[in-house]
């Protein structure tokens, strides 16, 4: 029997978030025990403490080079064949790491496993809000009903019309060949990602079930690059990687409508 693939969580903690403690929190209750690195370029007094308290290993790196070296020194620290990166105000709900482990045991050549998840908005929860329906929507279109989906037609059909697949619900195969993040781009790097892993080999796995919680927040890094216009360029780039010029504007046209209305991540 093949034995199932090792999964760590790496959290790339930024700044003092309030969230953090609760992260760890349903970071620690997985009914599967995942080992969890902290990892940081902005470290203050208390976080080496918060981290033990939920048996977490702190790694300290620096300067600061923004999300995409976060990123990207954050999945180093792991020595596990899975890993998931857990954003800081997110919640993991209890059989995350259980059923995306298990979900690569029919994908021996497995790359990325996603799952569904929700909205945390203040205290309450949400599941259905019409940018969720939309993205079940998409990733139904790539894997047309089935678990695992290997080519490369499938895997950027969940790419083509914005980015279907939700970073906080990704968990990675690591490969030390593979391609990381770019640390250029400062929203768009995780959509970038996703679609240079599905020009490689390797399959994309899709747990349907909603099992985690991102939290929607006016402070968040998404909402400033809005504003500031960096995600309306990131976007641009990233339809022009996948379509012809005109049909790349228009659906980064259509695309920032969700945004604009607050909808989108």
């Amino acid at each position: 029997m093949q034995r199932d693939l090792s999964h760590s969580f790496v959290v790339p903690a930024y700044g003092r978030s309030p969230h953090l403690r609760d992260c760890l929190q349903s970071l620690r209750a997985q009914t599967v025990a995942s080992p969890i690195v902290v990892a940081t370029s902005t470290p203050y007094d208390g976080l080496e403490a918060l981290a033990a308290e939920f048996g977490a290993r702190l790694c300290v790196h620096g300067p600061n080079g923004g999300i995409g070296r976060d990123w990207n020194f954050a999945v180093s620290q792991a020595d596990t064949d899975l890993v998931t990166i857990a954003h800081q105000d997110d919640i993991y709900l209890p059989r995350f790491a259980e059923r995306s482990i298990a979900a690569t045991r029919a994908a021996p050549d497995v790359s990325l496993i996603a799952t569904g998840y929700g909205e945390l908005l203040g205290e309450r929860e949400r599941f259905h809000t019409p940018m969720l329906l939309i993205k079940r929507v998409l990733l139904e279109l790539a894997f047309l009903g089935r678990r695992r989906i290997g080519s490369l037609a499938a895997k950027q059909r969940a790419l083509r019309f914005g980015c279907a697949i939700s970073c906080p619900t990704v968990t990675l195969r690591v490969d030390a060949d593979g391609p990381g993040f770019r640390e250029d781009l400062k929203v768009n790097l995780d959509w970038d990602a996703w679609l240079r892993r599905a020009r490689r080999p390797g399959s994309f796995v899709y747990v349907r079930q909603s099992l985690m919680l991102h939290r929607i927040h006016a402070s968040s890094e998404t909402t400033a690059a809005v504003i500031d216009g960096v995600r309306a360029r990131e976007d641009m780039e990233m339809f022009r990687a996948l379509w012809p010029p005109a049909v790349a504007g228009w659906l980064a046209r259509v695309y920032a409508l969700s945004y604009a209305a607050g909808e989108r991540e």
